[in-house]
């Protein structure tokens, strides 16, 4: 069910909202002049969000967009303007677009304005002139091979593309469907998303739609897949998955008058990562962060900082809380700590093998101190502050225990 709403949204729902309210009729006339300046619009507030955030790979994407709106606004699809040149222009930028946005999703992060980031100017600039080159009279013979048919058969006429443009789609979306499926992040469902709606874009004028209107639409979805992820990377914590400080500090504000909030510490955390290292102290993280998020009582867990988390229960009393918070801290106790060995895979195989090498396992154990709102703690920083101060009161008393 997750898989599938991370594959939808935002992109999915945006593009059916647009073939269904940007179709021929649909929206009443005075509002047209608004449509057809909306792309140009969209893709300005793009350029400007990817470089406010650093995000390459959505300015890069959002430029051949803008590319190719341009080329299908002088030549139309399937409208036979600019002749024989506009056929090749047409061929040779639907084969383009989603090779390039199939590229600019699996490329690594190197900020703008960069050398790295510079660079990736120059494979556009190529192509510019290269479909250019092509549209050249004494390369009619090169240009051919844009309508090689890989298979013999009459071809269909809802599409003006010709095989190797349809080849470069399909290839473009199953990769970046399996990459939505791996990573399952809404910036590569949004590079899918924009993938199909550059996709319909090339069939506007079989349906009458505005040339640029799906352009527009997949720079939509792209600006709106960036905002998603800087959301959760601002709520949530991407080590752990649990939300963030921030997140928690909202939540507070929504709060009654009265909760109880947890503040929970692994102990002897310190020590462990200085015996095993950074990367196995982030595997031990994760294992506990998964067991507080499985609290009872109506509680949200919360990564607080470093090796410590909170947990929140509105409309509880402290009474009410503590039992919740000694199954959590034993199911932390019980779930042990698996060291993964050299030859371990990061990955959990399909088909796990029975391993016969000892099991090197370490005990890990939370210290929880938990208050509540009451006639001393008032606000909810002199509440985190009291539940702080019963931690240090756990830890004092021997640790692996809750006091309130």
């Amino acid at each position: 069910m997750k898989r599938s709403l991370v594959l939808l949204l935002p992109g999915g729902l945006i593009l059916l909202a647009a073939v269904l309210l940007l179709r021929p009729r649909a929206l009443p006339d005075s509002i047209l002049p608004f449509i057809r300046t909306l792309p140009y619009l969209i893709m300005v507030i793009g350029l400007f969000l990817g470089w406010l955030f650093n995000r390459s790979r959505i300015v890069f994407a959002i430029l051949i967009l803008a590319l190719a709106d341009s080329v299908l606004l002088r030549f139309g699809a399937g409208k036979g303007a600019g002749g024989e040149t506009g056929r090749i222009a047409l061929q040779a930028t639907a084969l383009l677009v989603p090779l390039n946005l199939a590229v600019y999703a699996m490329l690594a992060e190197r900020g703008l304005f960069t050398p790295r980031g510079l660079a990736r100017v120059l494979p556009v600039l190529a192509q510019v002139l290269l479909v250019a080159w092509l549209c050249r009279p004494d390369q009619r013979g090169l240009a051919a091979a844009l309508w090689h048919k890989f298979i013999t058969m009459p071809w269909p006429a809802w599409t003006p593309l010709a095989q190797p443009a349809l080849v470069a789609f399909g290839l473009a979306l199953a990769l970046q469907t399996t990459r939505v499926m791996l990573h399952r992040n809404a910036l590569e469902s949004g590079f899918l998303w924009a993938l199909v709606a550059a996709f319909l874009a090339f069939h506007n004028a079989r349906v009458d739609w505005v040339a640029t209107t799906f352009f527009g639409v997949a720079g939509l979805v792209l600006v709106m897949s960036l905002l998603q992820t800087s959301y959760r990377m601002a709520y949530h914590d991407e080590l752990t998955g649990l939300p963030g400080r921030r997140a928690m500090n909202e939540s507070l504000l929504k709060l009654g008058s009265r909760y109880a909030v947890a503040m929970v510490d692994v102990d002897h955390f310190k020590q462990f990562n200085d015996q095993y290292g950074h990367r196995v102290g982030d595997q031990m993280l994760r294992m506990v962060a998964a067991r507080l998020g499985e609290v009872t009582g109506g509680g949200e867990a919360f990564r607080y900082g470093g090796e410590e988390f909170s947990i929140i229960f509105p409309d509880k009393s402290v009474e009410e809380a503590v039992p919740h918070l000694e199954a959590v801290r034993k199911m932390v106790e019980t779930s042990g700590f698996v060291l993964r060995g050299r030859d371990r895979p990061r990955k959990r195989p399909a088909k796990p093998k029975a391993s016969t090498a000892p099991r090197n396992s370490v005990s890990v154990t939370v210290s929880i101190g938990v208050a509540g709102r009451d006639g001393r703690h008032q606000t909810p920083d002199q509440v985190i502050k009291a539940a702080d101060r019963a931690m240090y009161r756990a830890k004092e008393d021997g640790r692996n225990r809750v006091r309130s």
